[in-house]
């Protein structure tokens, strides 16, 4: 690359070259480690399962052992949810104890929530999909299962009602990482998430936010709407917990496995720097390395990057 050099587009949220080509180059050998704060990162076929297994866990032990719990689930996952709601109905795990919640919703230019009809919408995937798939006589009250309204879209107010069932914070939480850097709508450089160090921006809490440029595309891909890159179906505001809701929680799992059938995966190169970069709000969902967790990471992701700078060959394309 060295013959044309050139600065990235200024509205990306990583610009040093260096850590670019760091992180572009870890090894698959070299992906797995497991850091101070006792968060590891994992390669493994399909992480989905993985986080199905441990949700599926924990809340059969929050039945037996009687114990409250309280998780954040991240946006849609109607696969994973109404397999571990199938589960639970197999062996009859009551869920009397259990406190879900959504990560986040839509939202219109003005700030106002989508509503639970709107099919498209991230607590109706939610409620259908996972609470509706439970069997009425082991499933909660409705209002286990928490999602966005234009009633607690406030700052804090949702990530208050979090640590009020959770003993001060979630017992878990689940996530992805988008485009961006993003967790939840955490988006890089958005005016609502600005703050002047990284300790102030882990106080922050749950708000109506702006999606970056890179997230409106993101979103454009997925099934809900219409997975054909209709960037104007795609509403440009959210509603989202906060950093200090994903800091505090007792346990991070995350998921990098987002590939598109041929091996290409826009989150490739967004999971590097999220795993081997550094810590910081360019790069929101960094901030799960900050204490215990895992990362599940697909063997395609961990694959090699290609070989465009010097040209493609056959074995290329």
């Amino acid at each position: 690359m060295g013959e044309f050099l050139f600065n990235p587009a200024p509205w990306l949220p990583a610009h040093d070259r260096e850590t670019l080509e760091h992180v572009r180059n870890v090894k698959r050998e070299d992906m797995e480690y497991v850091n101070e704060n006792g968060f590891s990162v994992q390669v493994v076929l399909d992480p989905l399962l993985h986080m199905v297994m441990d949700c599926f866990h924990r809340i059969y032990l929050s039945d037996v052992q009687d114990t409250p719990l309280t998780m954040i689930f991240p946006n849609q996952w109607p696969g994973a949810y109404s397999a571990i709601a199938n589960m639970i109905n197999r062996y009859n795990i009551n869920c009397r104890n259990v406190h879900a919640f959504a990560m986040d919703e839509w939202a219109d230019e003005e700030g106002n929530v989508a509503p639970l009809t709107y099919g498209a919408g991230l607590g109706y995937s939610f409620r259908k999909h996972f609470y509706g798939n439970i069997r009425e006589d082991l499933r909660p009250s409705v209002e286990h299962w928490h999602v966005f309204t234009n009633e607690n879209k406030g700052n804090d107010i949702y990530s208050e009602e979090i640590a009020r069932c959770g003993d001060g914070r979630a017992d878990v939480i689940y996530s992805a990482t988008g485009w961006p850097g993003h967790i939840a709508f955490i988006d890089p450089g958005v005016p609502e998430f600005q703050a002047e160090s990284l300790e102030e921006f882990l106080k922050l809490g749950s708000r109506v936010t702006t999606q970056h440029y890179m997230t409106v595309c993101e979103n454009s891909l997925f099934a809900p709407m219409g997975a054909a890159g209709d960037v104007w179906a795609v509403p440009p505001r959210a509603v989202t917990i906060g950093p200090r809701d994903v800091v505090n929680a007792r346990e991070r799992i995350t998921m990098h496995n987002i590939t598109n059938p041929g091996g290409d995966s826009w989150q490739k190169m967004i999971s590097r720097l999220e795993l081997y970069g550094p810590i910081s709000m360019k790069c929101p969902s960094s901030i799960t390395r900050l204490g215990k967790g895992t990362c599940y990471v697909s063997e395609v992701i961990a694959r090699p990057f290609g070989t465009w700078p010097c040209g493609l060959e056959n074995k290329d394309l």
